[in-house]
């Protein structure tokens, strides 16, 4: 080259621009973003890289005025963890006891500053290890581990921690059959996953794959994306999981070390795809989980909402609004109203398809094609680009958990078919309408005007018309959208199939001591001697409800316990079903379905004997096997009641009664076909205990 001729600039020069720009100093992190741009960060640079990510820069030194203690009650364990710690590492032995003590200084220190008891399986000492890769000063190295813990490492990350409950409703609304099949497996995210989400994956990775996860982590900025990485790593490893006959344990170990078997080359693909399924997630996962992580006063607050019994995702109704009228490929929802024909007449978003969750137990076959035509619906509106169009199911109810028991019933029918994208509108109708309320919605600035319709013909509380587009130019903005149109025949049909129900049930004003059912039954008299003045027993309790009743279940359904809930079932006895069904004691053999409050429904098999009732409960993977799941005495029931829509619906009350009423002690809840055969041999058997009892 001739001299004064300008050397081209290296094939690394993204390198020195970000040499240039961390020396400079004042470098914030979307700068290093635009200028790194997903490339793999040199080792010299990375410190400085990841401090600015972390925004530790210019952080003083929190240690100084701590006098320098090791002191704790389980110093001892501290102190071995970080010796093991070195001990893996390539460290020079005369470093090794000067990096000790930074480690244990650092370890002590935060758990006095914030009261934390220490213990191994917390995972700090692999939160360390990538950071002592870095060579900082002990000050920095707090810094940054405080950061770490306050920013990514989310509150209750420990067996049965609700962020483990949240990554599996993930996993169901991306990868249903997996999640499924983990589920039946009873292996639960926490089993495997705790310390990918404990140590940000340095648990199991090596050292070079451990910093290239960080590097893009780090930059991301955002905590919730470890989710979708961790996602990435069970979804990659599908085929294998669902392939596997091995027993529990072995699967467990499989998946917890999976992303050990991680290289470099893996990470870019890691993360493009983990971009992939977070843009197919809705915002709602992240911002009603935000008080996860970080320091604020809302994290402190107790959550109201048990993620652990949650049945699928949930999303804002303010989120379902907005996503719709978006261009692009964001999240788009097909919402599904859920609620009664006449509900939803009097007012319902306007973009929503209505399937009539009473239908699935009132008329099976119509319920069928109701959802096959939801299905082609939905299909339709993505393919016209209808704003009523999205792959993303959303599932809206009334709102109020005794009505929305029907359609979590629905929700449960999608899950059990491996649905993808399957969520729930947090709160329902009514947090609907609230929301239109707290935006004031009829404003005349406000585009929300047309979303709530009504096809009976009257305005409802939030701006609902009939029929064309208040300003007349039939838009498509009016209330009737593609889907709303598809549906007018099915909810004139689903109001006739309930005029014709048959219901078990008299006058939800009957009194509470009259037998609704019209089963054959023992005379008035028979039924009443054991509280009769003159029955030995003793007198009848004023205000008391009778002891054995069988009523409407819309009246006395407060103060409920399930009883099925409480219980685990690796501490269940297995029984041969029909084993038990050819014992000799058994009277009755009833096959049904157990019913709990989300609408799960587990088949199983009633059992009646001359003294008690047994729920056996079948196990999915082991054909002819079940589970006792309960096991209740005849004269502990207190009440059967049956919904007036759903008769084959029947709830058991277990409790006692004394002078001061009844107390309910355990409630389940059966879909039993022929109930009313299979309440009158109940009945039957019920009132020989009694009578036996009382002579």
């Amino acid at each position: 080259m001739a001299e004064g001729e300008e050397a081209p600039p290296p094939p690394g020069s993204w390198i020195k621009d970000l040499a240039d720009a961390l020396e400079e100093g004042g470098c914030d992190l979307e700068t290093v973003r635009n200028i790194i741009q997903g490339r793999q960060l040199p080792a010299d640079l990375r410190a400085k890289v990841w401090k600015i990510a972390l925004n530790v820069v210019g952080k003083g030194d929190s240690l100084a005025s701590w006098d320098g203690s090791l002191d704790l009650p389980e110093q001892s364990i501290i102190h071995k963890d970080c010796q093991e710690l070195i001990d893996q590492l390539s460290v020079p032995e005369e470093e090794k006891s000067v990096l000790i003590l930074d480690i244990e200084s650092v370890i002590t220190f935060y758990c006095k500053s914030r009261n934390v008891k220490y213990s191994s399986c917390l995972g700090w000492i692999h939160l360390l290890k990538p950071l002592v890769h870095l060579h900082l000063p002990r000050s920095d190295l707090y810094n940054c581990f405080y950061a770490i813990m306050n920013k990514f490492i989310p509150r209750d990350c420990f067996m049965k921690g609700r962020p483990f409950h949240l990554f599996r409703l993930l996993l169901q609304y991306h990868e249903p059959e997996l999640c499924s099949f983990l589920d039946t497996k009873k292996m639960t995210p926490d089993s495997y996953a705790l310390n990918w989400l404990g140590s940000l994956f340095s648990y199991y990775c090596s050292a070079e794959v451990t910093q290239a996860i960080w590097d893009g982590y780090l930059q991301q900025a955002d905590p919730f994306f470890i989710y979708f990485l961790m996602l990435i790593i069970l979804v990659n490893a599908k085929d294998v999981i669902l392939a596997q006959e091995s027993d529990k344990e072995e699967m467990i170990k499989f998946l917890e070390t999976s992303p050990a078997n991680l290289d470099l080359e893996d990470i870019e693909d890691l993360f493009s795809l983990a971009q992939y399924y977070c843009s197919k997630t809705p915002a709602s996962f992240r911002k009603d989980n935000h008080s996860l992580f970080g320091s604020s006063l809302l994290g402190l607050k107790d959550d109201d909402t048990d993620l652990s019994q949650a049945l699928c995702l949930a999303v804002s109704v303010s989120e379902i609004l907005q996503a719709n009228q978006q261009q692009g490929e964001g999240v788009r929802f097909f919402v599904v109203d859920c609620r009664p024909a006449e509900q939803y007449n009097a007012g319902h978003l306007s973009t929503a398809f209505h399937l009539d969750s009473d239908l699935m137990l009132q008329n099976p076959s119509e319920f069928a094609q109701s959802v096959k035509s939801l299905l082609e619906a939905q299909k339709q509106s993505i393919e016209s680009g209808s704003i009523a169009g999205g792959e993303h199911l959303c599932f809206m109810g009334s709102g109020r958990e005794e009505e929305d028991m029907y359609m979590n019933m629905v929700l449960a029918h999608f899950l059990q078919k491996n649905k993808e994208y399957v969520s729930i509108a947090k709160g329902g109708f009514m947090a609907l309408q609230q929301h239109l309320a707290d935006i004031n919605v009829e404003g005349p600035e406000n585009g929300y005007g047309h979303w709530i319709a009504s096809t009976s013909g009257s305005r409802n509380s939030i701006n609902s018309v009939d029929g064309d587009s208040p300003n007349g130019s039939g838009d498509g903005k009016g209330v009737k959208s593609l889907v709303n149109k598809m549906t007018v025949a099915l909810k004139t049909k689903s109001v006739n199939v309930k005029e014709k129900v048959i219901s078990f049930i008299e006058n939800t004003s009957t009194p509470v001591d009259r037998i609704p059912f019209n089963i054959s039954w023992p005379d008035r008299a028979s039924l009443e001697r054991h509280v009769s003045s003159s029955d030995r027993v003793g007198k009848p309790y004023r205000g008391v409800k009778p002891v054995f009743s069988i009523g409407d279940e819309e009246e006395y359904d407060t103060d409920e316990i399930d009883s099925s809930s409480m219980s685990d079932d690796d501490r269940k006895e297995v029984v041969n079903i029909q084993t038990w069904i050819n014992k000799p004691d058994v009277k009755y053999n009833f096959p049904c379905n157990e019913v709990k409050e989300n609408g799960h429904m587990f088949p199983s098999h009633l059992l009646v004997t001359a003294t008690h009732m047994y729920c056996l409960r079948e196990i999915p993977s082991r054909k002819g096997l079940a589970y006792i799941q309960s096991r209740q005495a005849l004269n502990s029931v207190v009440k059967i009641t049956s919904k007036k829509k759903h008769p084959e619906l029947i709830t058991f009350k277990y409790g006692n009664s004394s002078t001061s009423g009844i107390e309910i002690l355990a409630v389940e809840r059966y879909l039993i076909p022929n109930a009313s055969d299979a309440t009158k041999a109940i009945k039957q058997q019920i009132m020989k205990v009694l009578d036996a009892l009382e002579s």
